[in-house]
């Protein structure tokens, strides 16, 4: 069963994922599909799912992976209808797009840390300084919009690994990454940061539908991307072939303990906010064969290219089967 859309019939793929355009010239990641254990999950319906959110607006909230995610979705619901953008800020990183025929919204917010934060970074992620991180404070971005939507897909975690100074009521408490500075472990920040935005979206009384997606591991093998860290894989793992990364387990682990903590709080509370959390970690884990690497750029066969992509995904590809699973979680809410 082949793709939803090509890189020739949704407009909006960005160039690095674009990766049929940049001559990739395998074609087997796009043909893989999840396939849950015991269960049947049918593909996404664009036409179903866009008469089901008439006069609805959807958020995805966080970093560039949620970018990557919202050009998916978009792509398969742009073979019913072509969207329509209506905002988008200098950088083009926060956007929103309409559906006309179905008044229907959705929303692109770049929140990276999904809390206050002064980040200093260019186009091409070159950072003048160190980011600055209030661990009390949300980022308002997001957070004065969220009674705005009827459904959120939340997410976070690889930024927390940059190097990062900390602060708590104005003050700093410590620094991620800092040489010579008191560290403060990215797994209490990235703790703290969880608890602070689920107790904020059950706290909110607004009857929504969030979904928290867990953070999704890359795949470099042979070094990082900054030491030549490649991903020339190009069929996915079999079960029980692959172990996550530590870090990616340990984050894994904070995502879902402060999500039972919340679940707490609601059943207690009697909250009518509707929190899930979509476990997307180890079905990304599987699909190393999905990511741009080299075809973030044009024909890099023709250049000395030294980064590879090993985090992102090409579009079309393992994402899309993203929305298939979303799909199913809106339908039994």
């Amino acid at each position: 069963m082949g793709p939803f859309y090509t890189n020739e019939t949704c407009p909006i793929i960005e160039s690095p994922q674009n990766c049929m355009k940049n001559g990739r010239p395998d074609s087997g990641y796009l043909y893989w599909r999840w396939k849950p254990r015991d269960c049947a999950v049918p593909r996404f319906n664009a036409k179903k799912f866009l008469k089901l959110m008439r006069n609805k607006s959807w958020a995805f909230i966080g970093d560039s992976i949620s970018r990557n995610h919202v050009q998916s979705f978009l792509c398969i619901l742009w073979k019913v209808e072509a969207a329509v953008e209506v905002y988008h800020d200098f950088e083009y990183k926060s956007r929103r797009w309409h559906f006309p025929s179905y008044n229907f919204t959705v929303s692109l917010i770049w929140s990276p840390l999904l809390l206050k934060a002064d980040i200093h970074e260019d186009r091409n992620g070159v950072s003048a300084s160190d980011i600055h991180l209030h661990l009390d404070r949300l980022d308002s971005i997001w957070a004065d919009q969220y009674r705005t939507f009827d459904y959120v897909i939340l997410s976070g975690g690889k930024w927390f690994l940059k190097t990062i100074i900390y602060f708590e009521n104005g003050k700093v408490v410590g620094c991620h990454n800092c040489k010579g500075a008191v560290e403060y472990g990215f797994d209490d920040a990235y703790r703290k940061a969880l608890k602070l935005v689920f107790n904020f979206v059950t706290s909110s009384n607004h009857n929504s539908l969030v979904l928290f997606r867990t953070a999704s591991p890359d795949h470099f093998e042979n070094g990082e991307w900054f030491s030549g860290g490649t991903c020339d894989r190009t069929a996915p793992f079999k079960e029980g072939r692959m172990k996550l990364k530590d870090i990616d387990a340990k984050m894994r682990v904070i995502e879902f303990e402060e999500f039972k903590k919340a679940q707490v709080t609601m059943t207690e509370s009697e909250k009518r906010v509707n929190l899930k959390i979509f476990d997307n970690t180890h079905l990304a884990a599987l699909r190393p064969d999905g990511h741009p690497g080299l075809y973030r750029e044009f024909h890099p066969q023709r250049k000395n290219v030294k980064v590879h992509d090993c985090l992102h995904w090409c579009l079309p590809g393992p994402i899309d089967s993203w929305n298939d699973l979303i799909m199913e979680i809106v339908l039994s809410s």
